[in-house]
């Protein structure tokens, strides 16, 4: 069953009076439980494809259907609805809330959801717990390396167990050990909880252990290889 449908997706952003095409005609379907790269040169779309199937851009022409729900007919509360309750977004600068603490930071987004304190602090511990932070979850942003604000974040992304999972750059600043390890921990999720995962990356370690490789050039997909799992 596809959880991404492109068809015909293209994105245009003026500069000045200049017409910049991002994206000239995407054609793509992503079956749930799939972990899926994105690679290409920079400027090639990777960004722009992952931030329309994440509705937070909206493409010049074309039809984006997620997870059932055709984006062009979702209003901005119904795509902020879809965002919260159904993706999880993981991005390279981590983006988490300096003064809270790491279970804060992966609570928060079930309390937007509207899980109550009761429910929230458990689910939260546990999740840290599969990332392996518990005994860091109450250390603050500014008191983890690289790795760990990552691991925060992913365990955020994925705390609500949401069908899509969509990671702009997720081991951009990090050291090749500890990006080998949270793809593994990405993959174990993958495995486990059959989440689908979809990358941008030019990490050769994401796109090795990834079971699909899409590459994007000029805005074009010009390669679709599967790999073996």
């Amino acid at each position: 069953m596809a959880i991404v449908h492109c068809q015909q997706v293209t994105r245009t952003y003026l500069v000045g009076k200049v017409e910049v095409p991002a994206l000239r005609g995407v054609d793509l379907e992503v079956a749930a439980g799939e972990f899926t790269a994105i690679a290409g040169p920079s400027g090639s779309g990777k960004s722009t494809l992952l931030n329309i199937v994440g509705a937070l851009d909206a493409p010049t022409s074309g039809r984006v259907e997620v997870i059932d729900r055709d984006l062009s007919q979702l209003g901005p509360r119904e795509l902020a609805a879809l965002r919260r309750e159904k993706m999880g977004f993981i991005f390279q600068a981590y983006n988490l809330i300096p003064v809270l603490s790491a279970v804060e930071n992966v609570e928060f987004i079930l309390m937007v959801q509207g899980v109550s304190a009761a429910k929230r602090r458990p689910q939260a511990l546990d999740i840290l717990e599969k990332v392996g932070l518990a005994d860091l979850a109450h250390r603050r942003p500014n008191e983890l390396s690289g790795g760990q604000q990552q691991r925060v974040a992913v365990a955020r992304a994925i705390v609500s167990r949401p069908k899509l999972i969509l990671a702009d750059e997720p081991t951009a600043n990090l050291d090749s050990k500890t990006s080998g390890e949270l793809i593994d921990l990405m993959l174990r999720l993958n495995n486990d909880e059959g989440m689908t995962f979809i990358f941008s990356s030019h990490d050769r370690l994401v796109l090795e252990r990834s079971r699909r490789l899409l590459i994007l050039r000029d805005g074009r997909i010009v390669q679709d290889n599967h790999q073996a799992a």
